[in-house]
């Protein structure tokens, strides 16, 4: 019987799911972007830690979805590894942002987004994705993501914008100085993933006035500066990915209703989408 191995790679965690049948096996490893790993940094980790998990499997087809798979060369490093570790096998590498427009839309048309450490939408066709709105990074956009909402938080914090009760949860929750934060996001490595973490604050505080101008003003810069530009946007379904959707899918609800929008699906992530996807193709 055929056997297929999804993956779901960003840069620090990957999931991967091998189907046989009906039969499903996930399992997690580091992540890999072909930025930071060689070829055979790539093929190493893909032998020792994927290969042997699922005991070397008769694998036919592997798709692979990706961080920094955009860039030809990147995806190219990541191919050949794969195929080192899985000669017989068809291998397919494609985008982070195609694995959300499969698991969201399926074959059918539609707006995918991905809302999670960073942002990014498309229109896709049911096939392939023909509009991109530009992702310019988190220091200039990623509106409506884990970091973007994350660096409200902190701009509350340091400008002392939170009232008393909210300044004394934050000082509780995160024991840090402002020395310390401006170190976090000026001076060490990610500082992306360290502005994301703030997302959590907000999560705890719901119902507080100022959380919700933060989860609502952060979300609806998406909607405007991205969604509302797409002609498809008022035809078809838009769906979202990632966990700062999940968080605050009842938001994103609001949001598409008033922007007369139809909400489709909501995921925490991509991979069960992507099997029924795989499955069916």
């Amino acid at each position: 019987m055929s056997m297929i191995l999804l993956a779901d790679s960003g840069a620090t965690k990957a999931e991967w799911c091998l189907i046989n049948g009906t039969k499903e096996t996930t399992l997690f490893t580091a992540g890999i972007s072909p930025y930071f790993l060689s070829t055979n940094a790539i093929r190493e980790l893909v032998q020792n830690e994927v290969a042997a998990a699922v005991k070397n499997a008769p694998v036919s087809k592997v798709f692979f979805y990706g961080t920094g798979c955009a860039n030809p060369e990147n995806a190219k490093s990541v191919k050949k590894a794969l195929q080192a570790v899985f000669p017989s096998a068809h291998i397919s590498v494609n985008t982070d942002l195609m694995a959300a427009a499969r698991a969201l839309c399926g074959s059918e048309k539609g707006i995918a987004c991905i809302l999670g450490t960073g942002s990014n939408s498309c229109f896709y066709n049911g096939k392939t994705i023909t509009k991109n709105s530009p992702g310019i990074g988190y220091v200039l956009g990623d509106e409506g993501s884990g970091a973007y909402l994350g660096k409200k938080v902190l701009q509350y914090y340091m400008y002392d914008t939170f009232d008393e009760d909210l300044r004394a949860r934050f000082d509780a929750k995160y024991v840090t100085t402002p020395v310390e934060i401006l170190d976090n996001v000026y001076k060490k490595p990610l500082p992306n993933r360290y502005l994301a973490s703030f997302t959590m604050f907000l999560a705890e505080n719901r119902g507080h006035f100022m959380i919700e101008n933060i989860i609502e003003d952060g979300l609806n810069d998406f909607f405007f500066q991205h969604l509302n530009k797409y002609n498809e946007v008022w035809k078809y379904p838009v769906s979202f990915v990632g966990s700062v959707a999940d968080g605050f899918k009842d938001v994103i609800q609001g949001l598409c209703e008033s922007y007369e929008f139809e909400l489709g699906k909501i995921l925490k992530n991509p991979m069960q989408g992507l099997v029924s996807y795989h499955s069916e193709s």
